[in-house]
């Protein structure tokens, strides 16, 4: 009797075991459904060009289609705050740029709280400022600015799409770096600040290769230094801040792809491989030199350790120079 029983238990314990083993072997894989990816800012800026860009090809690395959804304002916190609230299953993404790093302390209220709401997944690609000045300026080399500027605090200015704004910290750092004080002038917007600087109403302007390229050709911007740690392809003849004199003077306009904190690790690295493959492809490697940036060299790790160190290099900028959004 005793025997028998054994028996049926074993067979009753095989039974659950292999309904068990069913039941994960249909376990569906991630992604299961369309992955939403909200960008920060509004159509046809940088990072919405820079999500349309490799969205199609991380949808092809997952099998599923990436849904792009625009939500501008803020400085991002719009955005930020509608996926910070999503559940953290990787079928809600933030897409955003280099403001990720500057918000949490000019708002420290924000939905990024230092940058601790979310996972970094990967930083996509790294787009140096350039130094301009308006033709009219004398002024032919970061040598010849500076010594403008020193010879009269706020004598010297330069335009910006705003307070907090990527190009107000790198005039900013510019300050620093060069030990001068210029007159910031904030505008509501990049478009404005650059249309202004070209007219000849405010002298100098820290733009993005890929919005002011065609200016520099056509002879309308002067271009004296880029910020990178290297020379930009598409401006090879001039030189970066540091090689003309600007010690620490490397700051990068940059996007990256965000999860929810609490999303799991095995969905964070499959988006981070997905977005791996995304930026392989020659046609997106093409498509980012031409707008004067490069691809980020590493993956999650390398990603989120640029990410921890700009929130940090920015923080510290910021509360040096008494940067605020007033």
């Amino acid at each position: 009797m005793i025997q028998r029983r054994a028996v049926l238990a074993a067979a009753a314990f095989a039974c659950i075991s292999g309904a068990t083993g069913v039941a994960h072997a249909q376990a569906p894989a991630w992604p299961t459904k369309p992955v939403t990816l909200i960008v920060s800012y509004p159509p046809g800026g940088g990072a919405d060009i820079m999500a349309r860009m490799i969205a199609p090809k991380i949808g092809e690395a997952l099998g599923q289609p990436l849904v792009i959804e625009n939500r501008p304002g803020g400085s991002g916190q719009l955005a930020a705050g509608a996926v910070s609230r999503a559940p953290a299953d990787g079928y809600t993404l933030l897409f955003d740029a280099s403001s990720y790093a500057v918000t949490p302390t000019l708002f420290p209220n924000s939905p990024y709280k230092g940058g601790k709401a979310f996972r970094t997944i990967a930083v996509t690609a790294l787009f140096p400022n350039v130094v301009l000045v308006n033709p009219t300026l004398p002024a032919r080399s970061v040598a010849e600015l500076v010594a403008a500027a020193k010879a009269k605090p706020d004598a010297v200015a330069f335009a910006s799409s705003g307070n907090g704004s990527a190009q107000h910290l790198a005039g900013v750092l510019f300050e620093q770096s060069a030990k001068v004080q210029m007159m910031h002038v904030p505008y509501k917007g990049g478009g404005p600040a650059l249309n202004d600087v070209i007219g000849g109403q405010v002298p100098v302007f820290f733009g993005n290769v890929a919005s002011t390229l065609q200016h520099i050709q056509s002879g309308k911007l002067r271009p004296l230094a880029v910020s990178g740690r290297t020379r930009s392809a598409a401006l090879p003849d001039v030189p970066t801040g540091i090689q003309a004199g600007l010690p620490g003077f490397e700051i990068y306009e940059w996007n990256g792809l965000f999860a929810p904190a609490g999303t799991p690790d095995t969905v964070v690295d499959k988006l981070s491989k997905a977005v791996q493959h995304a930026l392989q492809s020659p046609e997106v490697k093409g498509r980012i030199a031409a707008l004067g940036g490069e691809p980020f060299q590493g993956g999650m790790d390398e990603s989120a350790k640029f990410v921890s160190g700009e929130l940090e290099r920015m923080s510290k900028l910021i509360k040096d120079r008494s940067v605020t959004v007033e």
